[in-house]
């Protein structure tokens, strides 16, 4: 019998990964593209044209964070991705990939092929422990921008916030709608939606997403 290399427990397998951290790191590695797109309000999309059809907001700084930049681009979490499934290919003695495509693609792509991986990865490769821990740590990290707080206190996730500040700038925040609430209000930029402007509220963040993918 062995020590699973993550949760430390017997594992009377004989591998590396005990059955149900192998099957938590699948839904975990399965879980990464959508993470990804969880960050796409976080980011800065550019003013809409329409903006002068919202009440403005107060004055904040973008939500943005130079974190959420990096997890989004070619190094953060598609980078984590392949690195680990080139490290995989060379343990197998296999050729290395060539990335193709725009970010999501590759990480789908990466993401894939771990997962394909894993009964081997679970058996026989002695690194499992450590690509299962940061795997694990990459997803808490995410989650810890998306969905930050605890789950019982932060409601229903809405969308991005609308509002416009000052300077023509969309807010991007998450906004929620919380238990025994009748407004949704921003805890970013203070601002608040009453029941009456909810149609308005989802048709303004749906062509927000719109615009934050085309650019």
């Amino acid at each position: 019998m062995t020590a699973c290399l993550l949760c430390e427990q017997p594992d009377d397998t004989g591998g590396y990964l005990c059955p149900a951290c192998t099957k938590a790191t699948v839904r975990q590695l399965l879980a990464l593209p959508s993470l990804y797109n969880d960050l796409l309000p976080f980011l800065a999309p550019g003013s809409g044209g329409g903006a002068t059809r919202r009440a403005a907001a107060v004055s904040a700084p973008m939500p943005v964070s130079e974190m959420v930049l990096s997890l989004r681009g070619p190094g953060g979490i598609v980078g984590v991705a392949e690195d680990w499934a080139g490290a995989v290919r060379a343990a197998r003695r296999m050729k290395p990939a060539v990335p193709v495509g725009a970010v999501p693609t590759r990480l789908s792509a990466a993401v894939r092929e771990l997962v394909g991986h894993m009964p081997w990865i679970a058996v026989s490769w002695p690194d499992a422990g450590t690509f299962a821990q940061e795997i694990r740590d990459l997803g808490r990290d995410i989650a810890s921008i998306v969905d930050p707080g605890d789950r019982e206190d932060r409601g229903t996730r809405l969308g991005a916030c609308p509002a416009v500040d000052v300077s023509g700038v969309i807010c991007g925040a998450v906004l929620r709608h919380r238990p025994g609430t009748k407004v949704v209000a921003c805890d970013w930029c203070e601002c608040t939606y009453p029941p009456a402007t909810w149609p308005g509220l989802k048709t303004w963040m749906e062509h927000d997403e719109q615009e934050a993918i085309a650019s």
